[in-house]
């Protein structure tokens, strides 16, 4: 009898735990709660949960927990196309907290699909304000603003999601690598048809400096042997005015010294060979010496 007592003292306090441990269940302060019977809200007048140990019938009724807490959305990297034209790949960055649980268990249910449509969201405000702006725009300080009118964007869509989106950032916006490189040598080709644009050029005004040079060096050598030529011609007239004085002042000097310069010029190297008669003219001075007064 004390047995079969036993026995069934243990039954019912196992019983009893089962019971327990299916009416009571723990919110966290990080946590919010939905008690959901067959699928469906089961308290629509209080549906959240906050912190705490709560109540809830055993075996008919679930409870559902949502972080209470921001949450990082980090999708992979899109492709989108400015209002110039040109391609960029933008990496976005979201943080969100899910304010209204019932209304996000009625869009979404689950966290993963809430940020499957979040992803859409971002994707699709960062296409629409970033088609109306200039890749300048999105690398210079207007960037805040790009980012504030795609928070707004998001933010107004992801309330019928029962989330409230605390941010929405650019994190990164780069070219693709293919146009990277297209730019890099288009780039590369404009610096080279400067470089060669200023080659010629330089060489143009070198060809330039040098002619004009070479005209001013022209221009000086004709210049400094026209006055040679002058100076020249004034000394010869000098020196014929001097050597017509001189030797007017004494004309047998005068044929005397032209005679000893004929002889210097006729002589002097010692091998010329002169066929003339002794009493010819050319050897006057050597016959008699010169006359003076």
């Amino acid at each position: 009898m004390n047995r079969l007592t036993f026995a069934g003292a243990g039954l019912l306090a196992l019983v009893l735990l089962v019971l327990a441990s299916s009416s009571l269940y723990v919110v966290t302060q990080g946590e919010q709660a939905l008690v959901l019977r067959f699928g469906a809200v089961a308290y629509p007048d209080h549906p959240v949960e906050g912190p705490g140990l709560h109540l809830k019938k055993p075996f008919i009724e679930d409870v559902v927990r949502y972080d209470a807490r921001l949450l990082d959305l980090d999708p992979p990297a899109e492709q989108m196309i400015l209002a110039d034209q040109k391609r960029i790949e933008v990496d976005t960055y979201t943080r969100f907290r899910i304010s209204d649980p019932l209304l996000f268990y009625q869009a979404v249910r689950t966290e993963e699909a809430a940020r499957s449509r979040l992803r859409e969201i971002v994707n699709n405000s960062a296409r629409r304000v970033l088609g109306n702006v200039m890749l300048p725009s999105v690398l210079s300080a207007e960037r805040e603003q790009i980012m504030h009118e795609i928070q707004v964007q998001v933010s107004e869509t992801a309330k019928s999601l029962g989330v409230v989106v605390a941010d929405v950032r650019i994190r990164r916006a780069d070219l693709p690598p293919e146009t990277s490189q297209a730019i890099f040598r288009r780039m590369e080709s404009e610096r080279q048809r400067e470089a060669a644009e200023a080659r010629a050029q330089g060489a143009e005004r070198a060809q330039q400096i040098r002619a004009s040079a070479e005209r001013e060096r022209t221009i000086i050598l004709a210049e400094a042997q026209r006055q040679a030529q002058i100076l020249r011609g004034q000394g010869d007239s000098d020196a014929n005015h001097v050597y017509a004085d001189a030797f007017t002042a004494d004309p047998g000097f005068y044929a005397f010294y032209r005679s000893l310069h004929a002889y210097r010029q006729a002589l002097g190297d010692g091998g010329t060979t002169y066929v003339l008669t002794p009493d010819s003219d050319f050897f006057q001075f050597f016959a008699k010496a010169p006359a003076h007064r």
